[in-house]
């Protein structure tokens, strides 16, 4: 019987590693930064607080997980990081101070599998030594983002130059980078609407990027960047791939990240769950606590549900991922599809019923309920929206029972 879903020895120490350094290095540096909001008034000590948490985990060897060993990393495939994810997501910086969060973690990838060597050296090394921060710049705010053959930003080739221009929005981390991978229309005939595309590596900043703003979201202005494109020029070798191919780039990178963002979302809702089961122990009104209270069970019950749903669906599409990258020829789009959209989902409403149970408190900021929601919403568009993930659910499904009489392979092709 092959299938386990135990830990090995060693990997269950590491396991409790990260969640230890979490609670002891982790949680205390952020609440300081919380409690005497470093951020907006001591900008130094900030940044100090956040540069010690990452000392110390490359002194602890908890640096870069998902990176091969010959790039300083732990060598961890995505399973393994699924381990990991939970741990470090229960904090807001617990990814970065391992060095594993979005976007650097899918350009990272990206690199590794896409870039020459010598824009390995130049562009991935710094990423995985933490001198660098980068951004993924695919989305425009004219065209639906879940389209990437709807691109308009063009480039066009000029001697030894490639020359771009364009509109770009929502690119995350793109105020603090020193590069992009930028996604543009190079092809006008291409054989299939998927092969229009290429990628470049825009170096940080540089004449013909202009950064309009940081959009205000529901959480804030925290560095969703608009980006104006007008003649920005790269060398050939700038180009990431081959001519025609960021579509299939993008499919690559997006893949995982997905994932990965379900791994981390996962821990959001473990930790809104912890909450409501807490604040259910210790909250007493009409005679008893609200843990003896039947509609307060249910949403428990229900949440307890949803969040085990949700792991089974991560760690059998990070297995996929797994056998894929090494060479199986395993398909993994159909699960990491449907991963996406019900982790998404699940996030939501866990925290939404954590609010329900904690009452006013909840809705307040005086915990971290308010703050995850926020960004929680993000989560059901960011990588595809649901409506687009369920269409192409539909689309596998009918396509498994047309080809098959059944639809089994749409529904993980597990041996049940």
């Amino acid at each position: 019987m092959a299938i386990d879903f135990s830990l090995s020895p060693e990997l269950e120490e590491l396991r409790k590693r990260i969640a230890a350094f979490i609670d002891v290095e982790v949680r205390p540096v952020e609440g300081r930064i919380d409690a005497e909001r470093l951020e907006e008034t001591d900008r130094d000590a900030y940044v100090t607080a956040l540069l010690g948490m990452r000392k110390r985990a490359r002194d602890e060897h908890l640096w870069l997980p998902h990176m091969p060993a010959e790039w300083g990393g732990m060598g961890l495939g995505h399973v393994e990081m699924a381990m990991v994810q939970a741990e470090a997501a229960k904090t807001r910086f617990g990814p970065w101070v391992l060095n594993c969060q979005a976007p650097n973690e899918g350009n990272m990838h990206t690199l590794l599998h896409w870039g020459t060597d010598e824009q390995k050296q130049r562009y991935l090394a710094p990423l995985c030594e933490g001198r660098a921060e980068s951004c993924f710049a695919m989305t425009e705010p004219e065209v639906a983002g879940s389209d990437p053959t709807l691109i308009q930003t063009r480039g066009y080739p000029d001697g030894d130059e490639w020359v771009l221009n364009g509109h770009k929005w929502f690119i995350s981390n793109a105020h603090r980078s020193k590069f992009a991978i930028l996604i543009a229309r190079t092809e006008d005939n291409p054989d299939i609407p998927q092969a229009g595309n290429s990628a470049f590596i825009v170096d940080l900043p540089t004449e013909g990027w202009t950064e309009v703003r940081q959009i205000e979201t529901m959480h804030g202005s925290t560095g969703h960047s608009e980006i104006l494109i007008e003649d920005l020029r790269v060398g050939a070798g700038q180009m990431l791939g081959g001519r025609g191919q960021g579509h299939l780039l993008g499919q690559y990178r997006l893949g995982p990240a997905r994932l990965a963002h379900c791994m981390r979302w996962i821990a959001q809702a473990q930790t809104a769950l912890d909450m409501m089961v807490d604040r259910s122990l210790n909250r007493y009104a009409h005679g008893s606590l609200l843990a003896e209270k039947q509609g307060i069970q249910w949403m428990i019950a229900d949440s307890t549900m949803e969040l085990y749903q949700a792991k089974l669906m991560v760690l059998h599409a990070a297995y996929k991922v797994d056998r894929a990258q090494a060479g199986t020829g395993e398909d993994f789009k159909a699960e990491v599809s449907m991963a996406k959209h019900f982790v998404a989902n699940m996030l939501g409403r866990v925290i939404d019923r954590s609010i329900q149970v904690h009452g006013a408190l909840g809705y307040s900021t005086d915990t971290p309920l308010a703050h995850m929601y926020q960004h929680a919403r993000w989560a059901r568009f960011a990588d595809g929206a649901d409506e687009v993930h369920q269409m192409r659910i539909a689309q596998r499904t009918i396509a498994a029972y047309t080809d098959t009489g059944s639809t089994g392979a749409a529904t993980g092709n597990l041996p049940v």
